[in-house]
Parts: C-alpha cells; sequence; structure tokens
C-alpha cells in the first residue's frame, strides 16, 4: 500500500485542508481547552480489514476519553443521508457517539455549539 493510501496519510492531508468551520471549532478544542478534555482532529478510526487492507473513518474531531465523535455537515451531507447513516451505525457499533453539528451553526453561534457538546457530554456521564 503506498503512503498516500494509509490511513494516517489521508488523515494528515485532511488536517491540512481543514474548513473554516473545523478551524473555528478546533481552536476551541485543541490543547485541553474544553472541559479539560483531550480531541484528536481528523483521526482514523480503522473499524475492519480485508486482505489486510484497513477499512476506516476518518471524523472531523474525536475524543477518546468519551467515545465522543464531533462531524460538521456541510451542504454535502445534505445528499448523502444514507451514507452518514450508515457510517454513524458502524461507529456505533464500535461503542463510539457520535455528534453531528451543521456548519452555520459554527459560524453563527460558536458559544451554543460548545454548550451543545457539553450538553451531549452530560448525557454520555449521566447512568
Amino acid at each position: 500500500m503506498s503512503d498516500d493510501h494509509t490511513p494516517i496519510s489521508r488523515a494528515r492531508k485532511l488536517r491540512q485542508r481543514m474548513t473554516e468551520e473545523e478551524r473555528i471549532l478546533w481552536q476551541q478544542l485543541r490543547n485541553r481547552k474544553f472541559l479539560g478534555l483531550k480531541f484528536l482532529r481528523q483521526h482514523p478510526i480503522i473499524y475492519d480489514r480485508i486482505n489486510y487492507k484497513p477499512k476506516y473513518f476518518i471524523p472531523d474531531f474525536y475524543c477518546d476519553e468519551k467515545k465522543l465523535i464531533i462531524e460538521l455537515d456541510g451542504k454535502i451531507h445534505d445528499f448523502q443521508k444514507q451514507r452518514d447513516q450508515d457510517r454513524e451505525d458502524i461507529l456505533h457499533d464500535l461503542g463510539l457517539h457520535m455528534l453531528r453539528i451543521k456548519n452555520e451553526e459554527v459560524n453563527s453561534d460558536i458559544i451554543g455549539v460548545l454548550h451543545k457538546i457539553k450538553q451531549f457530554i452530560q448525557l454520555l456521564d449521566s447512568p
């Protein structure tokens, strides 16, 4: 497998080409700024291997401590709802939780977005 197609190299390329909304949210999440939690950006999650080739997703943001994936949804997600649901089902089977946030929310109300993330984490923490 060439280096260009490994999960790590793909993630690196995605990190270099972050959207403006990803940059805005990343500034709030990085360096344990948000609730003291460590978030990773564009972190590959391998869910299967077929013929030694990894099957993986690269979510926008991931917090291992909370098993939380945060996905920012742009307009493209309006046209790939089934693909997004299939992906979410696989990640749920891995014990991961996904929170989807629309790009417009990040642009118009980052404080509200952070509140939404905090509430979601509180739900995960409740018995």
